[in-house]
């Protein structure tokens, strides 16, 4: 039942990124605190352990959306680049930064930011284009801000990336695909640094490394690898607004029960 859990999570984290451009996250690590603390897994560390395993899996789930979405040529490299850079150290610093915030706190924290995600989807508030296409300096510090708390929050970043370029006058689809790019990155610093911030911990259940529990992280593999493209095939065919006020509404009602 475990295993099938993770497969089934995975998939749908899949065709979130895809279609979305959020990683699939926002999903991802509710569901691993619920899935932990039925395995009867630390309250110290079973947060910690699954923000750094969701992060472990947005790798896989970046790459193959990525090649989805440069296959529809709408990734624009120029600002994936500079976006990197501020990234790379900022999602670093974020997992340095939630290894310091007790696991309950933290909780509370991620739920908070997936009800105020969850409004945005809800009333589909977008920022009015504003400005030019900003240049490399605003790009590495947008990208440290959104690498920062994206490994806080155990997210692909999408919820941040999308609104940012949007706002600076990139189209919608390109800012998806940018943003689903962006992913990478960030997974790659912020898994490393969860796993190097968990080493060692005597709390950590069998087949960890670090903060990153090895079950989760196949299983969720296994199926968000297949699915990322296939959101990212219907984020080019369909509307999504439906789709999106109903991922709302399971984001408040996760949100609301981290809270209480």
């Amino acid at each position: 039942m475990e295993l099938l859990l993770y497969l089934v999570l995975g998939a749908a984290a899949g065709v979130l990124a895809g279609l979305f451009g959020v990683g699939g996250g926002l999903i991802i690590v509710p569901v691993l605190v619920l899935s932990f603390t039925s395995q009867g897994m630390p309250s110290e560390i079973l947060t910690h352990l699954a923000v750094g395993t969701s992060l472990a899996t947005i790798v896989f789930t970046s790459i193959n959306s990525l090649l989805e979405h440069h296959r529809k040529g709408a990734v624009r490299w120029p600002l994936f680049r500079w976006l990197s850079l501020g990234i790379l150290l900022g999602a670093a610093l974020g997992a340095l930064t939630a290894a310091l915030i007790q696991g309950p706190l933290l909780q509370k924290i991620i739920g908070t930011f997936a009800i105020v995600i969850a409004v945005q989807m809800a009333l589909d508030l977008k920022p009015k284009a504003s400005g030019d296409v900003p240049g490399k300096p605003t790009l590495a510090v947008a990208g440290g801000v959104i690498g920062w708390a994206s490994a806080i929050f155990g997210i692909g970043g999408g919820s941040l990336t999308v609104p940012f370029l949007v706002w600076r006058s990139v189209p919608m689809q390109q800012a998806v695909a940018t943003s689903a790019a962006c992913g990478l990155p960030i997974a790659i610093a912020g898994a490393l640094s969860f796993m190097f911030t968990g080493w060692g911990n005597p709390n950590l259940p069998q087949w960890s490394v670090g903060f990153i529990y090895l079950p989760a992280l196949l299983g969720i593999a296994l199926t968000s690898m297949f699915f990322a493209r296939f959101g990212a095939r219907l984020a080019h065919r369909l509307s999504p607004r439906l789709l999106k006020r109903l991922f709302a509404l399971l984001l408040f009602s996760v949100g609301l029960s981290f809270l209480i």
